[in-house]
């Protein structure tokens, strides 16, 4: 009878649509049912009510003999009032199923019904009396105005991350509240975000009593003005100042609760992703987005340091470049269009024109796999260089990434590194230089096999986990080379000392796998006619790319490197969504 007392209680809760998490008896971790579910049950009994604690549920009994319910304070709640009709319970003999409850025990359990009704009660008048005093509250605060103080110097207006430079000066900024701790009736912190930084906002006396101010809620956007102050030894806050507000204005009200009310960290991935607008706004994934665009930024630099130049090359195409399987088609003004899944083949006819070049772009693959490291949209980051060999492909691949990971943690955004991943230490070159072949002999020399217990052999394509637990044991960067040519592209050149290996290279980085793949180009016309008869695919939409190899044809390699695998190895993400502005993968449009 102890532990059947929640089904009484959901005719209290507060909140109609949300389940309570437990009841207050001790030891009892039962569940409860909301209020809107058992408002629905609680309706007066006339007959007989009937429970088992054999085979009844207070979650889908109704009380009648084939539904009945489990616990005796269950149908008290049903009944609703007393006098209660005559409750059955499960009959101490087999020649019966059910027999009226001992007096005793329903004198027992309706003491526990009546305590938990006078509690409900109480509670529910002192909601009213608190909800009476929050209205009156609020409509006193509305007669509460307060206006600048004219005597005051006209602020400088600033972004946060000026404020160090703008300590002792009346300022104003904006923003949004990130954080909101109330301390009494007469003072009242925030901690304001703009986009720049954080900065801890006092207010105290009138600026806390408004209408305005009792509405306040986080992410609320409001304008402040005050005095910015050092913090005195011994305080904290972001900065080690805070501004000491004499006036602020709300710009635009939030709901109370903010984003909580919507979701948090311990929300399922789902709901996470499905209000990604609102998860944007936490200080960790603002830091991946802010560490996104330097990054993106230091690409670049690179690239314009040696000489390249920056090309922006369609999406929508009318070939496909890695394999028909993973193209995304649509209708383009009826001709059959794709989105594209790599710009290399476009890249290379800018060769002859401006030489090395390079793109920032979207690519898409219409992936079906669900691993931590897939993406159907992805930042593609390519290159494509003329009148290099393998060796200085290689070479320049180690050095985009070693410059661009030296860059970043020489930038002012590389202490949201560390933020982020404590641990990072930057790659040094030579990278590790490692054939198929042996990494294929690696696999089995470590007993690293299929799901079926056998070993991989020469010529099968390698899948992520092995990938990824030979990377993870050897635990530095590795330059994969030299795979064969029936499990790459048909546009890759073979090598000239093993016609049946291809010059191509795959980037791998431990946590994450491959982040980097590339390789040299056929350059031969006749070869490459050939290698779109192997691969089956017609040479007629590809006029363009092959008039490269007749009009003044030149060894030249490339590669396409994923910025957001990149992120996930230099920010030890677990997954590669957690990198994404808005992640797209397969069944993940929205928002």
């Amino acid at each position: 009878a102890d532990s059947a007392h929640h089904s009484y209680l959901t005719q209290y809760t507060r909140n109609p649509h949300v389940n309570l998490e437990s009841c207050d008896i001790n030891g009892c971790g039962c569940s409860l049912r909301s209020r809107e579910e058992a408002g629905k049950m609680a309706t007066t009994f006339t007959g007989n009510i009937y429970t088992s604690d054999k085979s009844g549920s207070d979650e889908t009994g109704d009380g009648t003999e084939s539904k009945p319910l489990k616990t005796i304070l269950q149908a008290m709640t049903l009944a609703g009032q007393e006098p209660f009709p005559t409750i059955h319970v499960d009959a101490k003999s087999a020649e019966n199923r059910y027999e009226p409850v001992a007096q005793a025990q329903l004198k027992k359990v309706k003491k526990i019904w009546q305590r938990q009704c006078r509690k409900a009660t109480e509670q529910d008048h002192k909601e009213e009396l608190d909800n009476e005093r929050r209205k009156q509250n609020l409509d006193d605060a509305k007669n509460i105005i307060f206006e600048q103080d004219s005597s005051l110097p006209s602020p400088v207006i600033i972004k946060v991350r000026a404020a160090i430079q703008n300590r002792d000066v009346r300022v104003m900024v904006k923003g949004w509240v990130h954080r909101l701790r109330r301390q009494g009736k007469n003072l009242m912190f925030t901690v304001l975000r703009d986009g720049t930084g954080y900065i801890q906002c006092v207010f105290n006396d009138i600026l806390c009593h408004s209408y305005d101010a009792l509405l306040l809620s986080t992410e609320s956007c409001i304008a402040v003005y005050g005095v910015i102050k050092s913090l005195p030894k011994g305080k904290s806050a972001p900065g080690d100042h805070e501004l000491v507000v004499d006036y602020w204005e709300m710009i635009g009200c939030s709901p109370a609760g903010g984003a909580d009310n919507v979701m948090n960290t311990e929300s399922h991935i789902d709901i996470q992703l499905d209000n990604r607008h609102m998860m944007i706004r936490g200080e960790t994934v603002s830091k991946i987005l802010r560490v996104r665009s330097a990054v993106t930024q230091c690409f670049r630099a690179h690239y314009f340091d040696r000489g390249y130049v920056e090309m922006t090359p369609p999406t929508l195409v009318q070939t496909m470049c890695e394999g028909g399987s993973t193209l995304f088609k649509l209708d383009y003004f009826s001709q059959q269009a794709y989105l594209t899944q790599s710009s290399q083949l476009y890249l290379e006819t800018a060769l002859p024109a401006v030489g090395d070049v390079f793109c920032v772009a979207q690519s898409y693959r219409a992936e079906q796999s669900r691993t931590r490291r897939h993406l159907a949209e992805y930042s593609h980051i390519e290159a494509e260089c003329p009148f290099i060999t393998y060796e200085d492909l290689l070479n320049r691949i180690e050095d985009l990434i070693c410059d661009v990971v030296d860059r970043i943690l020489k930038s002012s955004d590389a202490h949201l590194i560390y933020d982020l991943n404590p641990n990072f230490k930057a790659p040094s070159k030579p990278f590790k230089r490692m054939d198929y072949a042996d990494a294929v002999q690696y696999l089995r020399d470590h007993n690293i096999t299929k799901d079926d217990g056998s070993f991989y052999e020469f010529g099968e394509d390698i899948p992520e986990a092995p990938e990824r637990k030979m990377t993870d044991q050897l635990n530095e960067p590795i330059l994969l080379c030299r795979f064969p040519a029936g499990i790459k592209a048909f546009y890759m050149a073979k090598c000239p000392e093993n016609r049946e290996l291809t010059e191509s290279v795959d980037v791998l980085m431990p946590n994450v796998g491959e982040i980097v793949g590339g390789s040299m180009r056929t350059y031969n016309y006749d070869e490459l006619m050939e290698a779109y008869k192997i691969e089956g695919i017609d040479s007629t939409p590809y006029y363009w790319y092959t008039d490269q190899r007749k009009y003044g044809t030149c060894p030249h390699g490339g590669y396409g490197l994923g910025l957001e695998r990149f992120l996930t190895w230099l920010l030890d993400r677990p997954h590669i969504r957690d990198v994404c502005f808005y992640p797209r993968f397969i069944e993940r449009c929205t928002p």
